[in-house]
């Protein structure tokens, strides 16, 4: 029987990635256990998701914390309580402090709405349509300290339609986030992807381009 992953998951949000993480699971397209569904907001949307879904759950205040960096220490302490062993940013919309990560490089993930180097930060859809891109995109890296600045292992494109406004390039975006993600966490759990010596591996060699997101899953590019 193979290995089940222990996954800890932070959202700030709805938890959209999060159900379709969840829906992978139930599928059997994903061998992964739920350990802990963790945000910095009392209200999200994930945090009543997991709920319902039996998953532990933690909301944490910011505000009841001297810094992001006594925040986010106190944050991973309880992540590793979980005995998770990898973490998945979904949505999860704090900067995090590069002590905290440390113990956990090569072993945290990020989606981000953009086709990385490009469009850091936020406002990603509204700055590929200002800067007249023909493509957009999605990707998943490996979380370092600098912000959307660790190595990318998966990438999801589309054409950006002529005249599509920021909202619509969203919605179309969205589908192929929810398709991105759990087949890249699915290639961890399967041990395909991995981390060596602070680089991304795929089938035991260094991964040189992120993974592409095509009709049949994620393929080298």
């Amino acid at each position: 029987m193979p290995h089940s992953l222990r996954i800890a998951v932070l959202a700030s949000g709805r938890g959209s990635n999060l159900a379709a993480l969840l829906a992978a699971r139930d599928r059997g397209e994903l061998a992964a256990q739920f350990v802990l569904v963790a945000s910095d907001k009392a209200g999200a949307g994930a945090l009543h998701l997991a709920g319902e879904a039996g998953i532990p759950t933690l909301a944490l205040d910011p505000k009841a914390y001297p810094d992001r960096r006594a925040f986010d220490l106190a944050l991973f302490a309880h992540l590793a309580a979980s005995g998770a062993e990898l973490i998945v940013l979904a949505g999860f919309m704090r900067i995090l402090d590069g002590q905290a990560l440390a113990p956990w490089a090569g072993r945290i993930l990020n989606i981000h709405p953009s086709l990385l180097p490009k469009y850091r930060g936020l406002h990603t859809h509204r700055r590929a349509l200002e800067a007249g891109d023909l493509e957009h995109g999605a990707s998943v890296h490996f979380v370092t300290a600098e912000l959307d600045g660790g190595p990318v292992i998966a990438q999801a494109t589309l054409p950006i339609e002529p005249g599509e406004d920021e909202q619509r390039l969203a919605q179309r975006l969205l589908p192929l986030e929810h398709r991105l993600l759990p087949a890249t966490v699915a290639l961890i759990a399967q041990g395909r992807l991995g981390w060596r010596d602070g680089v991304p591996t795929f089938d035991g060699k260094p991964l040189a381009e992120p993974l592409r997101l095509g009709t049949h899953g994620l393929q080298p590019a």
